[in-house]
């Protein structure tokens, strides 16, 4: 990989995007990651950090494929630490969001993977998601993923709280904008439209962890 582009098309494809979403993630055209990995034009000042901050690496290491020592909060084992924050927390984070913006003591949770550095944890609560998800088993939820259809997400619907749901997609309505659902898995529970309801999306669960025993 002696090339920009290349170590771009590399870490785009361990991820599992798109030229597309990758575009999403950082603010640009899919033609614009395309001419990018083509080595036909360069990124700079902000997208440049985007890519490097979504990736986990230097700035440096996309340029000229030399790594500088990080301070990302991950381990010689390619281990990332990821704060468990609550449903509160949720409801105000975003991607450039980090740990060291919490207050009080913070507990984390180690994962394998390249995930972005605004990855986070919460506790399930509720029985909204049962059977399949319980109260108080671990999500961990990368808020710089775009969600596709069936993926399970954290989203809210205008409180002040997050909410955790399956996304569903609906298309688009005559002003091109996407219309999706949060979906409750026990039918006991309401799903929250965006016809109808101001919701958005907050970020797409990677991993669900459950201890079995106390």
């Amino acid at each position: 990989m002696s090339t920009f582009g290349a170590r771009l098309q590399s870490l785009r494809k361990e991820r599992k995007l798109t030229q597309k979403q990758l575009g999403k993630i950082v603010g640009v055209s899919d033609v614009t990651v395309g001419y990018w990995e083509k080595n036909q034009n360069s990124p700079g000042g902000m997208s440049l950090t985007k890519l490097a901050k979504y990736f986990g690496v230097s700035e440096d290491f996309l340029l000229t494929g030399k790594e500088e020592k990080s301070n990302i909060a991950t381990s010689s084992f390619g281990v990332m630490q990821v704060p468990v924050i609550s449903w509160v927390q949720a409801g105000a984070w975003t991607s450039e969001s980090d740990a060291r913006n919490l207050e009080g003591k913070v507990d984390y949770v180690l994962t394998n993977g390249h995930h972005s550095m605004g990855t986070f944890a919460v506790k399930v609560r509720g029985k909204s998601m049962e059977p399949d998800f319980k109260e108080g088993d671990t999500l961990i939820v990368d808020p710089d993923l775009y969600p596709a259809p069936g993926d399970f997400v954290v989203g809210k619907n205008g409180s002040e709280e997050a909410t955790f749901k399956k996304y569903r997609s609906r298309g688009v309505n005559e002003n091109g904008v996407e219309v999706f659902e949060l979906v409750p898995l026990n039918p006991d529970f309401a799903t929250h439209s965006s016809l109808t309801e101001h919701i958005s999306i907050i970020g797409v669960v990677i991993e669900h962890r459950r201890q079995m025993r106390s």
